[in-house]
């Protein structure tokens, strides 16, 4: 797969994608990340890449023909591919949408900044994604957020293929549900003891408790995914 992000500020990404998951995957070619400075595409000696908003206001809006310029580059026009603006008016990105994009080919993300994007640019994407309810300076963390979710979901890229079977927001008995406990040594901690069922050697209660732990952490800490998430 092969990511291409459309930025202002290429050089926030240095660190994130230089360590851990993400640095494995590159260097094993199961990932392959493209960063695109927005500024290229920006008109004129000074390379001008938003202007002032029509009918006023506070900040300036990134022009529809140099984001429109920057997305035809990124776009190589064979294999499965889409492009996404991360922006607080998109739909919610939730763990169904990382599975869903991890099956492409070469996806592009587009990351807003100042007071956003002019609205003709959302013609010129296929998906509008909001990572959550609230105000980012940017789109740079967002893109980071969708990349860490669907790198991990690339067949290879964890070691361990079952790592993904069972976590939160998984899809279990047709409902996505968060994660069981996990405890490890000491056994007993300031009084506190390590579940019986999971040190009693049986597989069949430890996923019978693990499963019966999760759902019951799903009904008290989120019971808006088991009404809302069911395929």
């Amino acid at each position: 797969m092969q990511i291409t992000i459309i930025t202002l500020f290429p050089q926030v990404f240095e660190q994130v994608f230089s360590v851990s998951i993400l640095k494995r995957a590159q260097e094993e070619n199961k990932l392959k990340i493209k960063l695109l400075n927005l500024r290229d595409f920006g008109i004129g000696k000074h390379k001008v890449v938003d202007d002032r908003p029509y009918g006023g206001g506070a900040g300036m809006v990134l022009r529809v023909d140099v984001l429109d310029h920057a997305i035809q580059s990124a776009r190589q026009k064979h294999g499965k591919e889409v492009a996404i603006l991360l922006d607080p008016k998109g739909e919610p990105y939730h763990q169904k949408r990382a599975e869903f994009f991890s099956k492409f080919d070469h996806i592009i993300l587009v990351c807003g900044h100042y007071e956003g994007v002019d609205e003709r640019v959302r013609s010129l994407v296929d998906y509008e994604i909001s990572i959550g309810d609230y105000i980012l300076s940017g789109g740079e963390i967002a893109a980071m957020v969708m990349i860490d979710t669907i790198a991990r979901l690339i067949p290879g890229v964890l070691k361990k293929a079952e790592a993904t079977s069972f976590e939160s927001f998984t899809k279990i008995d047709n409902l996505r549900i968060l994660e069981y406990p996990h405890y490890t040594r000491p056994p007993k901690y300031k009084n506190r003891a390590v579940p019986k069922e999971l040190l009693s050697g049986n597989f069949k209660k430890i996923e019978e408790y693990r499963i019966k732990k999760a759902q019951e952490i799903t009904k008290k800490r989120r019971p808006d995914i088991l009404r809302k998430i069911k395929n």
